[in-house]
């Protein structure tokens, strides 16, 4: 699918944000990640999946080989609510620049030339239902870990904050050390987290401000991670992140269908 580029006015708003942020959560070299949330039938998923992982994965691939993007990703849901309408597929890129001209990212015609455009195009079989832009700030992972193996599942945490900035410091402070000594020491089954700040849209009806995600190598591990009993859980980082949490943690899974990103 040509994924539509709408940032021609964003760079403006990300420096005011940088602005905001900056005692505590630095851009860094300006990286943003959108999220782009799709709704798919059931009958027409096949060729959709089919579609974008034999055509529009290898174009992002050249467009990560050539620095335009850093990352793609397809996800599809694990269930959920409003199954019938609600977004059953997620779309995850990151930009290194997104000042720089976008607008033939997404051309498949130079590496399918003779290919029409009706045949790799996914446009008619989905509808986007929401999309925000993230800075990507926080990542630990398994040593020596094995993505094509370790990463299969990833749990969306979406959090809501009277403070996102502070609450994404916390994180980072404390949540981040911890879960990394947990994964490494085997008393957790998670292979790997990362944390993000919205970036845009924010208030109104936006129900969460900052997200974070948990990679696992199993659905039973995603729904149910197993915690050793010898754990020691940061209780002081945790109770410091609870009382700027304005509602609990909406949490979605998804499983992994493709992924392009830097050699």
């Amino acid at each position: 699918m040509k994924k539509r580029i709408y940032f021609k006015q964003l760079p403006v708003f990300i420096f005011i944000i940088a602005l905001m942020l900056a005692p505590v959560n630095p851009l860094r070299a300006q990286e943003i990640t959108t999220y782009q949330y799709r709704h798919v039938d059931a009958a027409k998923a096949d060729e959709f999946v089919k579609r974008e992982t034999t055509y529009w994965s290898k174009v992002a691939r050249k467009a990560i080989d050539s620095g335009k993007m850093s990352f793609w990703a397809l996800l599809e849901k694990v269930g959920g609510t409003n199954i019938n309408s609600a977004s059953n597929y997620l779309f995850v890129n990151s930009w290194p620049d997104l000042n720089a001209d976008l607008s033939h990212v997404f051309d498949p015609t130079k590496l399918f030339p003779g290919i029409p455009m009706s045949k790799m195009s996914t446009d008619a079989m989905s509808t986007v239902t929401d999309e925000i832009f993230v800075m990507n700030d926080g990542w630990q992972e398994i040593v020596k870990v094995d993505p094509a193996k370790d990463y299969q599942y990833v749990l969306f945490n979406y959090h809501n904050s009277s403070n996102p900035a502070e609450f994404n410091r916390l994180e980072i402070a404390h949540w981040g050390p911890f879960i990394k000594a947990a994964m490494d020491n085997n008393q957790v089954d998670q292979k790997a987290w990362g944390n993000s700040i919205v970036l845009t849209p924010t208030g109104g009806n936006m129900k969460f401000n900052c997200l974070s995600v948990d990679l696992y190598s199993n659905i039973k591990s995603a729904l149910a991670p197993t915690w050793s009993p010898a754990v020691v859980f940061p209780n002081a980082g945790l109770d410091s992140l609870q009382k700027i949490s304005l509602d609990p943690p909406a949490r979605i899974l998804y499983r992994i269908v493709k992924v392009e990103t830097k050699k």
